[in-house]
């Protein structure tokens, strides 16, 4: 029975061959093309998804709009896709893929790229192109000629007693061999970013009076990705302040009110005391320091609120960045004063840049701040600070909060302030003002060690693409053999590209013909046979 049972059934595979099978199957190129159009379909998530590690603001104001859909997204690891374990198994399964599929045909290529041109076909005249004549040389000759023609055509020569075998176009095979090696290096190239880089943001203050600052260390970041690898000694110890923050903006066609074109004024310096330059940070013109890349993605409003408890005292001071929610920068932001007494408080709502009212309600009518103004509910008591569990800072837990009503108690009561004015709150609670508005700078600043080997892989596989899809392989065989006192000289080729051009190829056989002695171009090889008999 135990003998039975070992012993496989007929088309039964054990459990070696089971695991060749599998890796056949992962190392095809099928399925490598098929883990690329998955890896491509998973990636469009993360294009449409706010990332975590691209824009947090952007995902937790998301999360506040889909309240339904936030615990599912993030079941899925929507918010984090690059992350993610489902699309980390896809990329992992492509890189096996690709290294199984790509090492032996590293072999297959090279093989042929050393290859000796073959021996001659016994029948040449069977070839596309052919031709035959005869002459007074002697075979020797003859070979001796053809070697040197078709050398001087920069074939590859085999030569035997009575043929010369000629090949060219190896480059293609180079080629392939260059596209298929790129890929590998390409993959290094993210690896490595992904493993020892980083990738953070921060939202950043605009103080036209003392600018905003930023000093390069992680506990600056708003958020902070780094690698598996990340050495945080490598982060280069730069510092830079926003002097000056410049916006144009449209103004006129249906896009007006918009903004066009906005540039951050940096002072900084590539290490602590040392000179202090200046740089115009623009969309997709980033600073550079070192093998870190400072990127200007964003721009808002951060109103500057003061908000003073029933005791007189200052709960809360400074700008608070509100999230742009449409083209004309209306805004949302919450305000969270904890330390505020008797109780906290708790204000929610959004901020106009240029305030107008319409029969749908407020609205801004242009993103510049024309006449900014905050309209905003206010909230007191438990506000969910106190037990420790993390917060938005852009989310207000009202849960356990009680809504502050209007004196008479007919609707929620609503602070509107443009800059400079204060409101008392109801019942004693304190004031809040809105003393002065300023300007925020969205930044992404990541290091990727590897992009230059990933670009040098992608410069390197566009090289080896042209030469395998430009460069023409063929093959040119001459045999001389005597004849009644004559000898007898056969030429044929063949191109081994598909798509060739026939005409050229045919000219080109020609021409070889006329060089070894036979008839020119456009001659009957039959007649000039005739004669030369």
């Amino acid at each position: 029975m135990s003998d039975r049972q070992a012993t496989p059934l007929p088309g039964e595979l054990t459990a070696r061959e089971f695991l060749r099978w599998c890796w056949r199957q992962l190392t095809s190129m099928r399925t490598a093309l098929l883990l690329l159009l998955l890896l491509a379909l998973g990636a469009i998530p993360g294009s449409i998804v706010p990332q975590d590690n691209i824009d947090s603001v952007a995902v937790s104001q998301w999360k506040d709009e889909h309240p339904k859909l936030t615990p599912v997204w993030e079941k899925l690891h929507l918010f984090s896709v690059y992350d993610s374990p489902w699309f980390s198994a896809i990329y992992l399964l492509l890189m096996v893929s690709l290294v199984g599929c790509i090492l032996p045909r590293l072999a297959v290529y090279w093989r042929a790229l050393r290859a000796r041109p073959p021996k001659a076909p016994r029948n040449l005249s069977r070839l596309p192109e052919s031709s035959s004549f005869t002459t007074d040389a002697s075979v020797e000759e003859v070979v001796a000629n053809a070697r040197k023609v078709l050398r001087k055509r920069r074939f590859r020569v085999e030569t035997d007693d009575e043929s010369v075998s000629g090949e060219r176009g190896y480059l293609r095979e180079a080629g392939n061999l260059l596209f298929h090696l790129s890929l590998l290096i390409v993959l290094v190239g993210f690896a490595i970013g992904s493993l020892y880089g980083y990738k953070g943001g921060a939202i950043i203050v605009v103080d036209q009076e003392n600018g905003g600052g930023f000093a390069n260390d992680v506990r600056s970041y708003d958020e902070f990705k780094p690698g598996s690898l990340f050495d945080p000694a490598v982060m280069e110890p730069f510092s830079f302040t926003i002097d000056d923050f410049d916006v144009k903006w449209l103004l006129g066609g249906p896009r007006s009110g918009m903004a066009q074109k906005f540039v951050s004024s940096l002072t900084y310096t590539t290490e602590p005391g040392g000179e202090e330059k200046k740089y115009d940070l623009k969309v997709n013109h980033p600073l550079s320091i070192g093998g870190t890349d400072v990127f200007l993605i964003g721009h808002g409003y951060a109103p500057v609120i003061e908000i003073r408890d029933g005791n007189g005292d200052i709960a809360y001071t400074g700008p608070t960045p509100f999230l742009p929610t449409d083209g004309t920068f209306r805004s949302f932001g919450v305000v969270k004063a904890a330390d505020a007494k008797p109780k906290q408080i708790g204000l929610s709502g959004e901020l106009y840049p240029t305030f107008r009212m319409t029969d749908a309600g407020p609205t801004s009518e242009f993103g510049a701040p024309g006449d900014p103004l905050i309209s905003m509910v206010v909230y007191t008591g438990d506000l969910g600070l106190d037990d420790g569990s993390p917060q938005s800072v852009y989310t207000l837990d009202t849960e356990s909060a009680t809504p502050v009503e209007s004196e008479d108690g007919s609707q929620q009561f609503r602070v509107d302030l443009r800059p400079g004015e204060k409101a008392e709150l109801p019942d004693g609670l304190g004031t809040v003002e809105f003393k002065s508005l300023q300007r925020w700078n969205k930044l992404q600043i990541s290091r990727t060690p590897g992009k230059f080997i990933a670009l040098t892989g992608v410069v390197l596989a566009l090289i080896g693409l042209c030469g395998s899809l430009f460069i023409r392989p063929r093959r040119t065989w001459v045999r001389a053999r005597s004849k009644d006192g004559m000898t007898v000289v056969e030429v044929g080729s063949l191109d081994r590209s598909s798509g060739g051009d026939p005409e050229r190829g045919a000219a080109e056989l020609a021409s070889i013909v006329e060089a070894l002695g036979g008839p020119a171009a456009g001659t009957d090889s039959a007649a000039a046979e005739e004669e030369s008999s």
